[in-house]
């Protein structure tokens, strides 16, 4: 338990210097993204005992640390490219791989950049409070990860899908979903009360769908990453962040919870 909060706290730090630092460097945010979806793309490839075939790894971490970095042509050109590259390599080393094999790297390697470099988008779609925009992304997952987990832990009993996640709760799930909506309806107060003096309005009906629709789709995450632990045979993905695992292990919710607001945000602004 300490050292899950402990390095909670230091990926909250971490998060909270890319915010401060955005104005003076912006590119902070889209190098973070490409660190964290090249080490999730390496530690799911590794999960499926793949890490050595590097005519399937190199071409997929390269595209991970790109793509945070690219935008409109370039991105598309980067899509088509590493796609050009990783049927060729099927083609060439059929004999080596399946298509399974192959189908699973691709897909995976294309939705974990995909998805987190939505967190870009997101602080160019919210002008000069974009950045407050990735913080609700970010923090829409993993709070309720966290009241999932708190709930769970002093009152779960029933049992949300013990075939594929053994710890998980309805208990935790209630906890998860009331903590979510609370938190982001007082995020959007403090930064509408305490940072502006009320000088910007907030739409709390967005932020109401952000915390309960966020709360669903961080629990798919977390559940459809956990069956690929479970088909993979392991615990964690990896050991690098001490109480929670490897990065996807922090970060599949976010995977889910980015794109939803990113795309709610273009009809339903947070800062109105």
């Amino acid at each position: 338990m300490k050292s899950r909060v402990v390095s909670g706290a230091a990926l909250v730090v971490f998060l909270l210097a890319i915010v401060l630092f955005n104005q003076m460097f912006p590119l902070a945010l889209n190098l973070a993204i490409a660190l964290i979806s090249v080490m999730g793309v390496v530690e799911i490839i590794s999960a499926l005992g793949m890490s050595k075939n590097y005519i399937l790894l190199i071409p997929s971490v390269v595209f991970a640390a790109v793509l945070p970095l690219l935008q409109g042509t370039w991105q598309q050109a980067a899509y088509y490219i590493y796609t050009v590259v990783i049927f060729s390599a099927l083609i060439f080393y059929h004999q080596l791989f399946t298509f399974r094999e192959i189908g699973v790297v691709y897909s995976m390697s294309l939705l974990i950049p995909t998805a987190l470099q939505t967190l870009v988008g997101l602080r160019e779609s919210g002008g000069g409070h974009g950045m407050f925009y990735v913080i609700i992304a970010i923090f829409s997952a993993w709070i309720a990860d966290a009241g999932a987990f708190f709930a769970g832990s002093l009152w779960g009993k029933r049992k949300l899908c013990p075939q594929i996640s053994p710890k998980k709760t309805v208990e935790g799930l209630i906890g998860g979903f009331v903590l979510n909506v609370v938190a982001m309806l007082v995020f959007g107060y403090v930064f509408q009360a305490l940072f502006y003096s009320y000088e910007v309005d907030v739409s709390y009906l967005s932020l109401l769908v952000i915390g309960f629709v966020g709360a669903g789709l961080s629990v798919i995450g977390d559940l459809a990453f956990s069956l690929i632990k479970r088909s993979c045979h392991i615990k964690d993905f990896s050991e690098i962040i001490p109480g929670h695992g490897g990065i996807l292990d922090r970060f599949d919710s976010v995977i889910f919870v980015a794109p939803f607001v990113y795309f709610l945000v273009q009809f339903l602004p947070i800062v109105i």
